[in-house]
């Protein structure tokens, strides 16, 4: 490491003192201020396993958010004020429902593959252990790349109009993380995440509703030595089928770091999270031939941030069937109205 010069380091000792003396309530919680779980990916039919067999699902994935004001962010070691984040991705995600049950449900595994561009500027940059000394420029990062792999396991069960399920997420890195970089799709540490989901669907009525509760344990990012803390986050959501293709209806999300952050590379302090979003929904399916696809939109708007990005993600969902076991098959019936064939994680 280069020592600073006389000048250079008075001024690095100003920056992190006028850091450090920041208010609580104006520090960034969770590194990148974003968990490994993607709050509101999770909406209607959140509860329903398909039956037996290969099904995949692509869902693309667009937030625009800031932390205005003198709120502080950590992302890759580098430390800055002023953050606007605009990230576009997309999530590949295969799944096999086995027929294997467990106490009644069936097992199932899905292997998620994310990629994109975080498009990320900065209105004040404290540090950045790119250049190894403290700056007051602005800075702006927008790099496409894989970020990390998501592992799952979960199982579902029915009984009449209720539809249940519990997962287990792992996450692990794929070593695409840039330390010093302010983009980054990965976020570079090891997390578990587990979570239920509860869907209750009248097939008469035509009504929906999902919650899916959960709770995430994140492990130290190796590259920077920062640990977030313990988050939880709940999702709902609200619908109404108006025929067999076509659903609309509400949904929203609710996110709260449970402990504070912490590890040696932890520049900003313990400080904890939380944010509320709420917004609509619109569900169709049609047939390609004989294959039901299903597609889904989502825009929500979040409020009440402390702590984190406040701003509008917005989901496109597109799932279909690659086989179903045989005796299976999901019927195009009004009892399963829109013929969903993909879980979400």
């Amino acid at each position: 490491m280069h020592s600073l010069n006389r000048p250079a380091g008075l001024v690095a000792f100003a920056l992190l003192g006028a850091v450090s003396m920041l208010p609580p309530g104006s520090a960034q919680a969770a590194e990148s201020a974003q968990g490994i779980y993607v709050l509101g990916n999770r909406g209607p039919l959140a509860g329903v396993t398909p039956p037996p067999g290969f099904y995949f699902e692509s869902e693309t994935y667009f937030y625009q958010g800031n932390l205005s004001g003198n709120r502080t962010f950590q992302s890759g070691g580098v430390v800055a004020a002023n953050v606007k984040l605009d990230t576009s991705a997309t999530f590949m995600t295969p799944v096999w429902v086995t027929p294997v049950e467990i106490l009644g449900g069936n097992l199932g595994f899905s292997l998620t593959i994310p990629f994109g561009t975080p498009n990320v500027s900065a209105g004040a940059v404290f540090f950045s252990p790119r250049i190894d000394r403290i700056i007051a420029g602005r800075e702006r990062d927008a790099v496409f790349n894989v970020g990390d792999i998501y592992l799952a396991s979960f199982v579902g069960w029915h009984s009449g109009n209720f539809h249940w399920s519990a997962t287990v997420l792992g996450v692990v890195p794929s070593g695409s993380y840039e330390t010093g970089q302010l983009s980054n799709i990965s976020l570079n540490r090891h997390a578990l995440d587990l979570s239920g989901a509860l869907t209750y669907l009248d097939p008469v009525l035509g009504y929906e509703l999902s919650v899916v509760p959960g709770i995430t344990f994140n492990w130290i990012n190796p590259a920077t030595q920062y640990l977030t803390g313990t988050e939880f986050h709940l999702e709902w959501s609200a619908s109404k089928y108006l025929s067999q293709q076509l659903s609309v209806g509400v949904v929203g999300y609710f996110y709260d770091q449970l402990t504070g952050d912490g590890g040696p590379g932890n520049r900003i302090g313990p400080f904890r999270g939380q944010v509320t979003a709420i917004g609509g929904q619109i569900g169709y399916t049609f047939k390609v031939g004989e294959i039901p696809v299903s597609t889904n939109i989502r825009v929500l708007r979040e409020f009440n941030a402390t702590n984190r990005f406040e701003g509008t993600a917005t989901y496109l969902t597109i799932s279909a069937p690659l086989w179903v076991a045989p005796g299976a098959a999901v019927a195009d019936a009004k009892p399963t109205m829109t013929n969903r064939v993909v879980r979400k994680f």
